[in-house]
């Protein structure tokens, strides 16, 4: 193998000049990562470990290796508040299965979930939650003055509603109490609750299908309560011009427009063709409306009115004339407050007493409280959570399911559009406002090839049963293969196949293990294979020199590909991206170092390790946010510096940059010595 030439450096130099100039890709000073926040009345499932949190810390990794890891705050935690966790509490203690307070509940299952996020490796800045340790003190504090800064800048609205109550238990029923189908136009749900169902679409309570009270089985009444509701379609117009730029945004994903605008459609009832004839009838009672005739082969006609209110009074009108309809997808008053107990504690605002905060808009604004709260907990000032929120040079990545599309990118835009400059919150050193966030949604991980549910006949494996049948490792790069920003996928784990007979036959592939495969063999055989060479050749030493220029261009071209790919968060295409790299990288030694032998060059031998120890420290950079474990103990035995070795800050021109003078002088750098059959990857 020969010694690159002088012009062989030029070429190259001129290559990565231009290259950088024409393609370099802007990233932002200081980044957040956000990953949801599971609710505290179960420990994890393999959906949200798989879904949600181990790209966002993937991604959080690689943030922190390209802009620098104080740059970079990976945050969530436990939702300690709303109706599922009273629900799940509920029932707990009345089968004789817990007997503590609703606050010691929710702690124990929040020691669960971050005991799995640790054993996933999951690098969060914080996990704490919105009613536990420092960030639910301040998460307590930004939830009054959230809610003060809407009322005053004009955009909460006092209203009086209907809310379930159960005579026969002589309560009022919180939202997982109350148990119907979803009345959205085209919902197929049957596991609908008071005012949401479980795929994420909101409506009145009124409205709800077929409701039933989980406490006593009866039919539960209507009763009025008042609450604070957000003005909602007020900001159609916003909003119509925030989903043209995420549509123009090649960064954005695809599914996340589409849903806002389904939303942004007019307020429209639906009803069955059959009752044409009883709506003409009481058609000159509704505010004015258009209709439309159905469609070929669709079973109702549209009813379309120009705002909301029109379209609530028409309700009315319709209910009382016996007429059954559905609503469509549309901007609603969204509700901030509620009248259950356990809840973070709603301000006392126009005399109005004693509500709590609704989970869902506590849950959008817990982001900003844990950045203020592992801030504090840094010892930076109280404004710097501004830095990350609020600076042109900021940017906040949320990784999210589907599911929860609504309450994200509809509701929580209008929420920050709310707020003006210079009077949020905390008192801060600029007048920025808060920035809208990028979303990055995934689409549903199915188990097998439905929906996962513990409800179903075959029950989906808890996240920490999966780690009793495969390593950390394995399942991280497999679930950021799956490809979940594109479509819906199947995990189909084949130490859980229902079939005891596809479970026991050798000739059945597991497709956990396919990229499981790459590091336990490939990668494994690269990183051995440099370092036993070292041993036997060199002393124990890395060898150190000018890179071949094949090799660098090669590094080059994935370098800037992985960069790009990155920038859109396709997790997938960095797998295969990696799979080609590590695959190369190794045939490259393989065929440089049996080449050396058969010739017995010495120099082409000390060439070969030169690149391939470079090749094998920039394969180990890109797959530190994949498998941290294994590439950890990769920079660790090659005795460098995390900080220096998982860093984009170098012009990967060759290993010396990475070495001391007195090293470069002497031409190699000591590596600690490697054990026989020693595995970075294991099976």
């Amino acid at each position: 193998m020969p010694t690159p030439s002088h012009n062989d450096e030029e070429l190259i130099e001129t290559e990565r000049t231009c290259r950088a100039g024409r393609s370099a890709v802007p990233w932002p000073a200081r980044a957040v990562v956000t990953a949801g926040m599971p609710y505290g009345n179960k420990p994890l499932h393999f959906g949200h470990v798989g879904g949600v949190f181990v790209p966002a810390d993937a991604f959080a990794r690689f943030l922190r290796d390209r802009i620098g890891a104080e740059n970079v705050r990976f945050i969530s935690g436990t939702d300690c508040f709303g109706s599922p966790i009273n629900e799940g509490y509920r029932k707990l203690v009345e089968a004789g299965e817990f007997d503590g307070t609703i606050e010691e509940y929710v702690r124990r299952n929040h020691e669960a979930q971050k005991k799995t996020l640790d054993a996933f490796n999951i690098s969060l800045s914080i996990y704490e939650g919105s009613g536990i340790g420092h960030s639910g003190e301040v998460h307590q504090l930004i939830s009054e003055r959230f809610i003060e800064k809407l009322h005053e800048n004009g955009w909460l609205r006092r209203e009086k509603t209907m809310q379930f109550y159960d005579a026969e238990a002589e309560t009022i029923l919180n939202g997982r109490q109350v148990v119907g189908r979803c009345p959205v136009q085209g919902c197929k749900s049957e596991h609908a609750y008071a005012d949401e169902c479980d795929l994420g679409h909101s409506y009145a309570p009124e409205d709800l299908i077929a409701p039933k009270s989980s406490l006593t089985g009866t039919v539960p009444e209507m009763r009025p309560v008042e609450n604070w509701y957000f003005d909602l379609p007020a900001f159609a117009d916003f909003l119509r011009k925030h989903v043209a730029g995420l549509e123009a945004d090649p960064d954005v994903r695809p599914i996340v427009s589409q849903t806002v605008k389904e939303f942004l459609a007019p307020p429209i009832i639906y009803i069955k063709n059959e009752m044409r004839e009883a709506y003409e009838a009481i058609a000159a009672e509704l505010p004015e409306h258009v209709v439309r005739d159905p469609e070929k082969g669709k079973q109702s006609f549209e009813v379309e009115f120009s705002t909301i209110g029109e379209r609530d009074e028409a309700r009315g009108v319709l209910e009382r004339a016996g007429i059954r309809f559905r609503t469509g997808k549309t901007l609603v008053p969204f509700r901030i407050t509620g009248n259950i107990e356990w809840g973070v504690k709603a301000p006392v605002i126009d005399g109005l007493e004693g509500l709590t905060v609704w989970c869902w808009p506590e849950s959008l604004w817990a982001p900003m409280s844990f950045t203020m709260a592992i801030n504090d907990k840094l010892g930076l000032p109280r404004g710097s959570w501004r830095d990350f929120w609020c600076d042109e040079d900021a940017e906040v990545y949320q990784f999210i399911g589907q599911d929860n599309l609504y309450f994200y990118g509809v509701v929580q835009p209008a929420l920050i559009e709310a707020l003006r400059p210079g009077d949020i919150l905390i008192p801060g050193p600029t007048d920025h406002p808060v920035r809208q966030t990028r979303l990055v949604a995934n689409y549903h991980i199915l188990f097998g090839n439905k929906k996962a549910s513990s409800s179903s006949a075959v029950k989906p494996p808890t996240a920490d049963e999966l780690l009793e049948h495969y390593s950390v490792e394995q399942l991280r790069a497999h679930f950021l293969a799956l490809g979940l920003g594109m479509k819906s996928v199947g995990f189909k784990p084949k130490a859980f196949d229902p079939d005891p007979e596809k479970r026991a036959d050798s000739r059945v592939a597991d497709p956990v293990l396919k990229e499981g495969a790459l590091l336990s063999n490939v990668f494994n055989r690269l990183a051995r294979s440099c370092f036993y060479e070292a041993q036997k050749n060199f002393d124990g030493f890395m060898p150190l020199g000018q890179v071949s220029p094949e090799v660098l261009r090669k590094t080059d071209k994935v370098l800037l590909a992985y960069d790009e790919t990155m920038k859109r968060v396709e997790l997938h295409a960095i797998m295969a991206q990696m799979d080609e790299f590590i695959r190369w990288a190794n045939k490259y030694w393989t065929d440089g170092i049996s080449a050396a032998q058969k010739g017995e060059d010495e120099a082409a031998r000390r060439q070969v390790l030169v690149d391939s120890f470079f090749l094998l420290r920039v394969a180990t950079l890109l797959m530190h946010p994949v498998v941290p474990e294994g590439t950890e103990k990769i920079c660790d035995y090659l005795s460098f510096e995390f900080s220096d070795f998982f860093s984009w800050n170098y012009d990967f021109a060759s290993m010396e940059e990475l070495c001391g003078a007195a090293e470069i002088n002497e031409g190699r750098h000591r590596i600690r010595s490697l054990p026989p059959r020693f595995d970075f990857f294991p099976k």
